[in-house]
This record gives structure tokens, C-alpha cells and sequence, in this order.
């Protein structure tokens, strides 16, 4: 909806720009720890992978396929968050019920979107769009664990701030060298960049990257399981759009994509596995 008024990269930078901005103000009215040297460098090359690459990658596969499309290629992050931080120095294993319970979470957003999705066909923007959203996760995945490994003194929140304010700046400065369709101003619109900036990225993207430094990597990693069971629910309840046996099953499945995953993760400090490879060396 917002891609309707704004162009992709003049999108993806304002509305980080803002949101940064906002939750970097009140931390500094607050008397919050803002990050100096090398931490705030993490922060800055973070943001700018994670979330420059991530939802760069998601608002340009948007204009060439359709949003459910993108929601159930999204579902495939998991794997890479786990794969990633299975290959690095200390990092949690991979574990078989992990893997099981991430596969059948993946089976349940697929029928989930399964309706949406027949139409969009194999063609080649489909194509386009899955390999354009496998280099996004990548990009995401990478980035949350190297930022995750970073022993930080700023708040998880302040260090969301820092990274979305250099995401927002560094797509601002690509604006004026890209140019891109003028902005076709409209109330719905704003509205949803709104929106975006509000809940999509201060109150979202905090919890997204508080519960990063704070749970296992396998828990964390399946937020694109639960994202469409909260998107179905305000669907049906703000717009009552359809919701019958095929998105309850289809939940059903995802709870318990879930609930292995919970079950079966071994807990702990993320920083521990890290701590112990780097006093072993």
C-alpha cells in the first residue's frame, strides 16, 4: 500500500530515518547509553546490511510479485538465521527437532497463503522475486547474528535506533544519486508509512531486536511463522476478511511448527557458547 504513493527507496529511507530518529531522541531524553566507537560502528554496519539489505530486498520484490507471495518466501529466514549461526565460531548447534519443527511451520504459512499464491504462477517475476527475497534473508540473518555475538552496553532498543537511523541514511543518500517517480501524495498512503514507522519499526523492530540478544537464535528466527496467524486474526477482525477450515488448520499447523521448536531449542545465554569458544582459543 505504501509503495502505491511512495518510490521503494524514498520509502525504505523515511520511514527508517523517522523511526530512528524518534526512538534515538527519547533514549537521549532518557539518559540512555548511546553507543560510542566501535559498538556504534556494529550498530551503523548492521542496520545498514540487515535492514538496508532485508526490507530493501522485500520493498523492491513488491512492485513484481504480490505481498502473500513475499510473506511465504519471507518464511524461509528461519533457515538461514540457524544455518548461519550454526556455521560460525561457538554458535548453536543444529538440532534435528529444530529443524523438523522450522519445516513444519514452513508447511503451514505455505497453506496458509496457498490461495493467494496458485495465481502468481512460476514465471519469471516469480523467480525474480524468491531470489531478490533469499539475498534479503541472507542479509537479515547475517546481520542479526553478527550483531547478536557483539557484547554491546547500549539497551537492545537504543541499538535498534542506531540501526535504523543508518539504514534511513544511507537509503536517503542513494536517493539523490538513483532517481526514482515522484511521490503521488495521498491520505492512505501517509497513513500507512505511518504506520510502517509506528508499529512496523519502534515498537516491531524493538522487539524484534530485544528478543534477539535475550533468546536462542532457533526461537527468535521464527517470527515469519507467527507474522501471517497475527495478519489473518486483525484481518478478520478489523476488515472480517474470510477466515474458515483452511486458515484454521492452517494456524493449527503453525502452533505446532512452534511449539517443537520451543519445545525441543536448548536455552540459554546467547553469549555463552561465544564466551566459552573464545576462552578455549
Amino acid at each position: 500500500m505504501a509503495l502505491e504513493t511512495f518510490p521503494p527507496i524514498l520509502l525504505v529511507g523515511v520511514r527508517f530515518l523517522a523511526s530512528g530518529s524518534i526512538l534515538l531522541v527519547a533514549a537521549w531524553i532518557g539518559g540512555a547509553h548511546i553507543p560510542r566507537g566501535r559498538e556504534l560502528w556494529v550498530s551503523v554496519f548492521t542496520g545498514i546490511v540487515g535492514l538496508g539489505g532485508g526490507n530493501g530486498c522485500l520493498t523492491f520484490a513488491e512492485l513484481s510479485i504480490p505481498s502473500g507471495l513475499a510473506a511465504l518466501l519471507i518464511t524461509t529466514s528461519p533457515f538461514w538465521m540457524v544455518g548461519i549461526e550454526a556455521v560460525m565460531p561457538g554458535g548453536e548447534r543444529l538440532h534435528r527437532p529444530t529443524i523438523i519443527g522450522m519445516l513444519v511451520g514452513l508447511s503451514g504459512a505455505a497453506l496458509l497463503f496457498s490461495p493467494g499464491i496458485t495465481s502468481a504462477g512460476a514465471g519469471s517475476a516469480a523467480i525474480y522475486g524468491f531470489l531478490l527475497l533469499q539475498f534479503g534473508n541472507a542479509c537479515w540473518a547475517y546481520a542479526a547474528i553478527y550483531q547478536r555475538r557483539q557484547q554491546a552496553k547500549a539497551h537492545p532498543v537504543v541499538t535498534g535506533a542506531i540501526q535504523q537511523l543508518a539504514a534511513g541514511l544511507a537509503f536517503m543518500m542513494v536517493t539523490a544519486v538513483i532517481p526514482e517517480h515522484p511521490v503521488q501524495w495521498s491520505l492512505r498512503g501517509v497513513a500507512v508509512l505511518v504506520y510502517l514507522i509506528v508499529f512496523g519499526s519502534i515498537v516491531g523492530y524493538s522487539a524484534y531486536i530485544y528478543a534477539l540478544m535475550r533468546l536462542p537464535v532457533a526461537i527468535v528466527s521464527i517470527y515469519p511463522y507467527v507474522n501471517p496467524i497475527v495478519a489473518v486474526a486483525l484481518g478478520w477482525l478489523f476488515y472480517r476478511e474470510p477466515f474458515g477450515a483452511l486458515e484454521a488448520v492452517a494456524m493449527l499447523v503453525i502452533f505446532a511448527g512452534v511449539t517443537i521448536v520451543k519445545r525441543f531449542t536448548p536455552q540459554g545465554d546467547p553469549h555463552a557458547n561465544l564466551a566459552k569458544q573464545q576462552g578455549s582459543a
